[in-house]
């Protein structure tokens, strides 16, 4: 048998090269909300808009280069109230319904007809809502680190589960709260993020941000990287909103309705080690998609610049640029 791989001997894949946008504004959606978004590529090429996760981490220009910029028209946007959107930061009128009708509005004003649709973790979560509900505008989904957002899921990371395997950062995470509110991690540190002491919502929004951060990667040394101030109040703020809410969603809905794209073809690239997002969730969205292609990556955790998940998704643009 032949030696298996050092995980540090992985090689990471080469993207392609980063490319500015061709056009990028601000763009009027509803409730005082002004949503950034960019289009970079080539003006003609294959449309694609890119869902990032969270809610509220935004894009970054890192992003563009999954897609070859001479084949693709890649389309980038911050949801809102994070990222360059405004206001910065908030969770009036900021639901999955919300976005999902900005998604549909981007299309419209850009004159696109049918797109694909590329997401990963929350993102995910997104493209399958937005695909649910106009699926006769997504020629084929491209999904990374599948979340379904269901209170298990959420259960999963927010209620000990993930913190069996990484102890030390759950001690960390869950110590900020008294044992006797421990059982519901999410009200929580809803009750201090969203608190009137602002230094205090700070700690919490960062703890709430390194605690996801730690464990995005498969070689995580159990400290996640130290986020700005300004980007974990966005990440946190909104997110524990979502979580709160239960994504605006019904329990189990997304699974429910899977019928509704049916006939869409798709991928699923998913870490085997993703302690955010286990991989038995997209294995069961990929048993209820008869035209999904799933793509299970062995030696990776849920980021998606993890090398592994990273050439497997280029791979993925490029077997569609070349259909």
């Amino acid at each position: 048998m032949p030696e298996a791989r050092p995980f540090d001997a992985i090689t990471r894949p080469k993207l392609h090269p980063p490319r500015d946008p061709f056009d990028s504004a601000m763009m009027e959606m509803t409730d005082g909300h002004r949503i950034y978004v960019e289009q970079s590529g080539q003006v003609k090429g294959k449309p694609v808009i890119m869902l990032h996760g969270g809610p509220g981490g935004g894009c970054s220009p890192s992003m563009r280069r999954y897609f070859d910029p001479d084949v693709y028209r890649a389309i980038l946007f911050d949801q809102r109230g994070c990222g360059k959107s405004t206001p910065f930061a908030s969770v009036d009128n900021n639901t999955t319904q919300n976005l999902v009708a900005d998604i549909e509005r981007i299309r419209v004003r850009l004159g696109i007809e049918k797109w694909i649709v590329f997401g990963g973790s929350w993102g995910a979560t997104l493209a399958l809502l937005y695909a649910q509900t106009h699926p006769s505008r997504v020629e084929t989904l491209v999904l990374r680190g599948v979340f379904t957002m269901t209170q298990a899921e959420l259960d999963w990371f927010y209620n000990g589960g993930a913190g069996q395997f990484w102890p030390e950062a759950w001690a960390e995470f869950s110590g900020l709260v008294p044992k006797s509110e421990q059982s519901d991690m999410i009200k929580a540190y809803r009750s201090r993020i969203f608190g009137k002491d602002e230094k205090l919502a700070e700690i919490y929004a960062q703890a709430w941000t390194r605690w996801e951060n730690t464990l995005a990667v498969i070689h995580s040394n159990g400290r996640g990287n130290a986020p700005s101030p300004r980007y974990a109040s966005a990440f946190a703020r909104i997110e524990n909103h979502y979580f709160s809410n239960a994504g605006f969603i019904s329990e189990g809905q997304i699974m429910r309705d899977m019928h509704q794209i049916a006939d869409i073809p798709g991928y699923i690239v998913q870490g085997r080690y993703d302690m955010i997002c286990p991989p038995h969730t997209a294995h069961a969205l990929h048993k209820a998609w008869p035209k999904s292609d799933l793509r299970m990556v062995t030696a990776a955790g849920h980021a998606m610049s993890e090398p592994g998940i990273a050439r497997e998704l280029l791979n993925i643009m490029d077997e569609i640029a070349n259909d």
